[in-house]
């Protein structure tokens, strides 16, 4: 298959997982399995996630930051991932009672937990407390009020991080940006809140803190501004003896073709590069999540509906939508397309591809291309979908949400089962 990706080329490899390949009848095989199979076998849509591309990112994490990275569960997570993150040496960010809960049902001890969030409950903090979580990256001073009501009550004192928002406007939608003062999450530093924040927790006998914590948006190209955070939370460490540092996650993945981003390896250099230059020697550690799932998984749906406008567009219209991918509808999201029956072919026909959902902007590809001779009933194919899509999937229009399964091996497993119409009632009295 050609990396090429010239006006109607081929999809470019770099955008499929680890070990896609295409075999003598041109049909796209992932983890020695052949797509269109399990598209039969499980149903569309189905995300289809490479497990030795998973564990390859992973690995590849642990080696740019440490054991004891932590994945970013909010970019996916069912129990299989909370296992296989664990399996590879990674801890695991949680930022709910329900991530939490799902990590603690795949086996991962709470000591491997890091528990995020800017509105923790006095219900979620207790629970991590009691069990023993490994760290809880504190948001707020209220959050500090819980903590400490809880400590008093007789739970053990937890291993806190302090989440700084160092006033950097990262090149991203805005809607992904952390890192400025207006921002929900974490205590600013121009506003005067983090040396607040600093001086209670290191008075206060309720938490142990052992480092800060930053996090300056998603979908971040540019190791730059990574290294201007740095650069401004480096006077805590030169004044004080903190063992620990994560620079939160955000670094991007390509999603398109012609896109770059940086590896792991290379944002884990970058970052190591800039605390040396500023002068930072504690343990370096961070949250990535897209950059280990986002590559690792396709998107399999069947086309129902062509609807050719002249003059104007050709709609193709698929069995899912926004509510298995809804980044394109929040955050302008683009993404490829192409058919996995003739995945080395040129894609000449431009397409806008849709969802079944009743709204107009319920749009998956809006400059989409595929072979001409796309038809009714072709599988089609979205790449790089493992980030963002399950997770933030949804039963819009009371649309079942679909299956997942892993590959490797030649073998498929399913790790979550679609959903059924009567699971959409399950809830109702």
């Amino acid at each position: 298959m050609s990396a090429a990706d010239g006006p109607g080329g081929p999809l470019p490899a770099a955008l499929l997982p680890l070990t896609a390949e295409v075999d003598a009848d041109d049909r796209l095989r992932i983890g020695g399995c052949d797509t269109l199979a399990l598209a039969e076998e499980f149903g569309t849509p189905l995300f289809v996630y490479d497990e030795a591309h998973l564990r390859a990112r992973c690995r590849e994490a642990v080696e740019a930051f440490g054991p004891g990275v932590n994945y970013a569960t909010k970019a996916f997570l069912c129990k299989a991932m909370a296992a296989l993150a664990h399996e590879e040496g990674l801890h695991l960010d949680v930022s709910t009672a329900g991530e939490y809960h799902v990590a603690r049902a795949a086996g991962v001890p709470a000591s491997a937990l890091v528990l995020h969030g800017n509105n923790k409950s006095t219900g979620e903090l207790a629970r991590a407390l009691r069990e023993g979580v490994g760290r809880i990256v504190v948001d707020s001073f209220d959050e500090l009020d819980r903590i400490e009501a809880l400590v008093a009550a007789g739970l053990p004192a937890p291993a806190v991080l302090l989440r700084l928002t160092p006033g950097i406007e990262a090149h991203t939608h805005e809607y992904v940006q952390t890192g400025q003062d207006d921002s929900k999450f974490g205590f600013g530093v121009h506003t005067g809140a983090a040396d607040a924040a600093f001086q209670r927790a290191q008075a206060s006998p309720a938490v142990d803190l052992v480092g800060l914590h930053t996090h300056i948006g998603s979908q971040i190209f540019e190791a730059r501004f990574f290294e201007r955070a740095i650069e401004v939370l480096a006077r805590w460490f030169h004044d004080h003896e903190l063992p620990e540092l994560s620079v939160g996650g955000g670094i991007g993945v390509a999603y398109v073709a012609g896109e770059e981003a940086p590896s792991i390896a290379e944002w884990g250099k970058a970052v190591h590069d800039a605390c040396a230059a500023a002068g930072i020697t504690a343990r370096l550690t961070a949250e990535p999540g897209r950059a280990i799932v986002a590559q690792a998984a396709v998107t399999l749906y069947t086309v129902g509906t062509v609807k050719d406008i002249p003059g104007i567009r050709t709609y193709v219209a698929v069995d899912g939508g926004m509510s298995d991918n809804p980044r394109p509808v929040l955050y302008g999201s683009g993404y490829e397309t192409f058919l996995p029956r003739s995945t080395g072919a040129a894609r000449t026909r431009r397409v806008t591809v849709v969802g079944k959902h009743c709204e107009s902007g319920d749009v998956l590809v809006r400059e989409g291309r595929v072979p001409a001779d796309l038809r009714v009933g072709d599988v089609l194919a979205t790449p790089v979908t493992g980030a963002y899509g399950h997770s933030m999937g949804s039963n819009y229009n009371k649309v079942p949400r679909p299956a997942v399964v892993f590959v490797a091996d030649g073998s498929a497993r399913l790790v979550v089962r679609r959903e059924t119409e009567d699971d959409l009632l399950r809830h109702d009295l």
